[in-house]
């Protein structure tokens, strides 16, 4: 089989990107170009991205992104063999931006249209930068989702676990937020943690013990608050000492959470050479929690596989990637009649909680 080239496009939440990315022969990938702009600034002064804001600014810069993307790629339109868009889960107004654009080209060039699950991109990034073989374990922790999902195959994945409440993400903002500290909170909370003592709050660690996979944090943001009101005025010590003892419950949480999913996995698949853990989603950029899961996994002999920040993050090359692995794996391409979709669980069959990605719960 020869190789494929797709083009991407991203635009579920408050990053605009285009991407060109080839899948060789052999199955393996190379990004060609990855473009991404970031709308931080445009949300920073509201605390959090507003649907509205995005949507318009991924109309105004998407058309800009694509055509930056193929020059840097030196592909032209006809060159492509499809177009991947991201059709869900995210912001309405912003998927329907990019999904309507990803139509367009399609239906202008008559190539094939592979409508993608955003989710679906993240799960299987790690094929693209490190080659992993199936079934892995892939644990997503961003804003708007905490997830604990078996990769078996391309289309085919379990929901071991999923938050019951707020997302990781989420708490990390909400607890920055409610500390003065600036927007985005995962980043502003790693940095007053760094000189913090993570011993001085003894916070809750939700759901640790239980035999179930799930996740809940917002037990945990609620001490948080209880705290900083407890020692009110906060002074910049009290901050970081909150901010650091937030990050070990958290690290705490996840240790048993996931350490109980890859002895799930060894049980489900006791003649996997080199079980793997994944990691991706923005809160993957936070140095304790890496360091939590990589000793997770030195423990449990598991290979801890974390692709490069830019690809954790919303990027539109894990979406072309998808697409391509949709293309060889004969799944697809998709009617230009397709919808985008605000919640889009990548296990259909698992049941629907707060944090499962289905309509009528939180993603």
């Amino acid at each position: 089989m020869a190789g494929s080239r797709i083009l991407g496009i991203e635009s579920s939440c408050d990053e605009t990107a285009a991407a060109v990315v080839e899948r060789r022969a052999d199955g393996t990938g190379v990004i060609l170009a990855d473009v991404v702009l970031s709308q931080l600034e445009d949300h920073a002064a509201y605390g959090g991205v507003v649907p509205e804001i995005a949507a318009r600014a991924h109309a105004e810069a998407l058309d800009r992104l694509i055509e930056e993307a193929l020059t840097r790629s030196g592909t032209r339109l006809e060159d492509v063999d499809a177009i991947a868009a991201t059709s869900g889960p995210g912001l309405i107004g912003g998927l329907i931006v990019g999904l309507l654009t990803g139509k367009a080209i399609a239906m202008a060039t008559g190539k094939p249209l592979y409508a993608v699950n955003h989710l679906e991109g993240h799960a299987l990034t790690a094929r693209l930068t490190d080659g992993l073989a199936f079934p892995y374990l892939l644990l997503l922790v961003s804003g708007g989702h905490t997830q604990l999902i078996l990769v078996k195959g391309v289309g085919d994945y379990e929901r071991w676990g999923t938050t019951i409440d707020d997302a990781l993400g989420e708490a990390f903002d909400k607890t920055a937020k409610l500390l003065g500290l600036p927007y985005p909170g995962g980043p502003a909370v790693e940095r007053a943690a760094q000189t913090g003592d993570p011993k001085r709050f003894v916070f809750p660690r939700p759901m640790v013990g239980e035999a179930r996979l799930d996740f809940s944090f917002s037990g945990l943001k609620t001490a948080v608050r209880q705290a900083a009101e407890k020692v009110a005025p906060v002074t910049d010590q009290d901050i970081a000492d909150i901010c650091a003892s937030f990050q070990n419950a958290v690290s705490r949480t996840l240790k048993d959470r996931v350490g109980r999913g890859l002895a799930r996995f060894r049980e489900r698949f006791p003649d996997a050479e080199q079980p793997a853990l994944v990691v991706a989603g923005g809160v993957a950029a936070n140095r304790e929690v890496r360091t939590t899961l990589q000793a997770i996994c030195d423990a449990g002999r598991f290979r801890f596989v974390a692709p490069p920040m830019a690809l954790c993050t919303d990027n539109a090359a894990m979406i072309a990637w998808a697409g391509l692995e949709r293309m060889a794996a004969g799944l697809g391409p998709d009617d230009l009649t397709v919808a985008p979709r605000s919640r889009w669980p990548l296990d259909a069959d698992a049941a629907s909680l707060i944090g499962s990605g289905k309509r009528g719960a939180k993603a």
